[in-house]
């Protein structure tokens, strides 16, 4: 295992016997500060990564929930600079690490070489990329490794078997497990079949399996024990800042909503530690 920032954390989640909890927020929403606040709040409550949405128009992964999300965030004319000034400012004040999650459509406008620099000296410590074909990766997984990013891939529970072993060999930092056949957002039941398709992709690969798709509270995380190192929250939390539309609900409450919910999942993921 490579000692990158991400490989890092899931080298102490493991030795503490427990799971991470990865926590998503959309950059910009409802502006650029409040999304420093909330990373500066879920930093507090010790999640172990955060995932940093970057808003665009043309989501092919994301459900109802995050798709509004970046509406809200690119009506207020958030930039890809202003994204990489915030995270900077957050990475320099002691922040759990982050991870983007964007376009690949997105950094191709910037231009590959220009993202990948700007996001490493930012701070950020991998990249998502769910519009690039996980088996045609292995170009720019060398590109991000050469920038000193890892690239997480996603790895469906329909992705045929050979699709995914070369999507594995693209991968680093983590494997993205998608739980469901669809879109983000929050549910109340995992599917059944999900453990043994964690149990299948651990005998083909040492990377960590995270969790994402349709989880959406503490209650979820026993199910996934043993079977998974993570737990990635998006879509709950998105709904939060969804009560900015009400206007008897202020930041500091949303903010402080957020830190409770992120509490518990904290809580949730580490209770194998004291039960061991």
């Amino acid at each position: 295992m490579s000692s990158s920032a991400i490989s890092q954390v899931f080298e102490t989640t493991r030795s503490e016997g427990r799971m991470a909890f990865m926590p998503f927020v959309t950059a910009g929403d409802p502006d650029i500060q409040m999304t420093g606040e909330l990373i500066q709040e879920l930093s507090r409550q010790k999640v172990d990564l955060i995932e940093v949405g970057f808003p665009y128009s043309d989501p092919i992964a994301d459900g109802p929930v995050i798709q509004a999300s970046y509406t809200r965030a690119l009506q207020k004319g958030i930039r890809v600079g202003d994204i990489f000034d915030m995270v900077s400012a957050q990475t320099k004040n002691g922040s759990a690490p982050l991870v983007a999650m964007v376009a690949y459509s997105l950094v191709f406008r910037v231009g590959v070489e220009r993202f990948l620099a700007d996001a490493k000296s930012a701070g950020f410590a991998g990249l998502i990329v769910p519009d690039l074909p996980g088996d045609e990766a292995s170009e720019f997984a060398e590109r991000t490794r050469q920038h000193g990013l890892d690239l997480v891939q996603l790895i469906a529970p329909t992705t045929p078997v050979h699709r995914a072993e070369k999507i594995i060999e693209a991968a680093s930092g983590f494997l993205y497990c998608i739980s469901i056949a669809g879109t983000t957002g929050a549910r109340d039941q995992l599917p059944p079949e999900l453990t043994e398709h964690l149990d299948r992709l651990r005998e083909k690969t040492d990377l960590p399996l995270a969790v994402g798709f349709g989880v959406s509270g503490p209650e979820q995380v026993d199910i996934l024990r043993g079977h998974a190192d993570g737990v990635i929250v998006g879509s709950r939390i998105v709904r939060y800042l969804e009560k900015l539309s009400d206007k008897f609900t202020s930041r500091d409450d949303v903010i402080r909503e957020v830190g409770e919910f992120a509490a518990g999942m904290v809580k949730a993921v580490r209770q194998v530690a004291s039960q061991a």
